[in-house]
């Protein structure tokens, strides 16, 4: 009996192995024309038997260096398009470089928020960069109640303020900060407009 798991493994199991016997029967041929025209029928059946490639961009494109691969690069035919290598199926992504975390001078307020007070040192005094300060006020104390959902105070949020820009944004006169309980959920209430809510369909399937 001759079973799967004694057979050489395919390189693309999505096209099956009769796919995969075709193509070792074109590489066989010695006629180049002959190999081309078989070449050819098979891509036509790849794509029959892969319609969802229909949708990608390029899908023909696609399928000729599928075909390449099937062949491990040994297929030699007139393809209407640029025969993939080895190393450009295989090539390893580069590795994405990754900011610190010590590079961030308070975690809780992420690196989102420095950007938006070096942005914010660039304005021109006035209201919209006062406006502006605002806005990354409260959100550093919104930052802040995500860690410590008790309290904070709001001159630590203008300490802060100071440490991040360096002193070189100024809190505007007059400005209030959002108070805290704007800023955190009350999670109990929701239990009791359930509770509350289970209650009166009992009261309703009773009468």
């Amino acid at each position: 009996m001759d079973y799967n798991t004694s057979r050489r493994g395919l390189v693309l199991p999505e096209y099956g192995r009769n796919i995969q016997r075709m193509v070792n029967h074109v590489k066989s041929i010695e006629d180049p024309e002959e190999r081309n025209r078989l070449a050819k029928a098979v891509i036509q059946i790849m794509g029959t038997m892969n319609p969802h490639l229909r949708d990608v961009a390029d899908f023909k494109h696609k399928l000729w260096d599928h075909l390449a691969i099937i062949s491990d690069f040994e297929l030699d035919v007139e393809s209407p398009y640029p025969k993939p290598t080895r190393e450009q199926i295989y090539q390893k992504p580069e590795r994405l470089k990754y900011s610190h975390p010590d590079d961030i001078r308070f975690k809780h307020y992420g690196r989102v928020l420095e950007e938006m007070i070096a942005k914010a040192i660039t304005f021109e005094e006035g209201e919209e960069k006062n406006y502006l300060i605002e806005v990354i006020l409260n959100q550093m104390k919104k930052s802040f109640l995500t860690w410590n959902r008790d309290t904070v105070n709001d001159e630590l949020i203008y300490h802060d303020l100071l440490v991040l820009s360096r002193n070189r944004l100024k809190i505007p006169e007059g400005i209030k900060l959002k108070e805290t309980k704007e800023f955190v959920i009350k999670t109990q209430s929701a239990p009791k407009k359930t509770q509350q809510s289970n209650y009166k369909k009992n009261i309703r399937m009773k009468k």
